[in-house]
């Protein structure tokens, strides 16, 4: 009988080159990050709350409380809850007619989506402008028959029109996107308990769906409050938002300026940072299927 010698494995050490390989990867976004998203907010909540000599103070978040401040507030949020109800309306039934098209045709038509968003939002707002002047091809083809001119520019529907203009795709394609990952074989369930389309789409397609339709109205609804060129060129700065005054206080640039204008922005963040946390908490859930 021999005996036998059991040896130990040997420990092996683990590598520490994917860490120093992740820690390389993620720098470059970790200092982006750094340098253009928790900076400016830190310069953003510091202005607030400082007056010209540095002292704290709550002057400027009781100035952007007054009525005129609010009243534009006010104006914001209504008109980005319009635009993001009208994307809302009109994006979930295209979505919808998209995933029953054939896959080649699905395509397309998210293509032809696709290709305004590569155009500059400047670009796209100004077309818009000149499509609805008084002299514009708009009211051009009204005035043959016999209706016109109207002065669509200079009013919160112009603004409204804007927003859903640019905007729609943002809304449409995470609908798309969630709806088109459905299986099949719950709305042939639904067909078999019964269900004609109208109540597969309500009773089922609906409500997994709602992931998507919370990402569109925060993809949406972000933008709008807190848009500041559409205003301005659509209403020619007679309609100012939220943005637009932020952006005429800090074109100013002075003290006085920066503090009022950085108020604003806190305010407009906390109004951000808000809506997406109700948005969230109905998307957390995805769903139920009730047939």
């Amino acid at each position: 009988m021999t005996d036998e010698t059991v040896v130990a494995p040997a420990r092996v050490r683990p590598s520490r080159k994917p860490a120093i390989v992740r820690a390389v990867t993620v720098a470059p976004h970790g200092l982006w990050c750094l340098l253009f998203i928790l900076a400016p907010l830190v310069f953003v909540v510091y202005y607030t709350f400082t007056d010209p000599s540095g002292s704290f103070t709550m002057a400027n978040l009781k100035e952007v409380f007054s009525p005129a401040y609010l009243t534009v507030l006010k104006r914001s949020v209504l008109l980005a809850l319009e635009s993001t109800a009208i994307c809302l309306l009109l994006a979930y039934p295209l979505a919808l007619a998209i995933t029953r098209m054939k896959p080649r045709n699905q395509s397309l038509v998210i293509l032809l989506l696709m290709l305004p968003m590569w155009i500059n939002l400047l670009i796209r707002t100004y077309s818009l402008k000149l499509l609805l002047e008084t002299n514009g091809p708009l009211n051009g083809f009204l005035g043959r028959l016999g209706i016109g001119p109207i002065g669509f520019l200079n009013s919160e529907f112009a603004i409204v029109l804007g927003m859903v203009y640019n905007y729609l795709p943002y809304m449409i394609l995470p609908i798309y996107s969630v709806i088109a990952k459905i299986d099949p074989r719950l709305k042939e369930a639904a067909a078999d308990l019964g269900c004609n389309g109208f109540q597969t789409t309500f009773r089922v397609v609906l409500p997994l769906s709602v992931s998507g339709i919370v990402s569109g109205i925060t993809m949406v609804f972000v933008p709008s409050i807190s848009t500041f060129f559409i205003s301005k060129s659509l209403s020619d700065g007679r309609i100012r938002l939220i943005g637009d005054v932020i952006e005429q206080r800090i074109s100013l640039h002075n003290a006085a300026a920066y503090e009022i204008g950085s108020a604003l922005s806190f305010i407009l963040m906390i109004l951000i940072i808000v809506s997406m946390l109700i948005t969230n908490r109905f998307g957390d859930n995805d769903g139920g299927v009730v047939v």
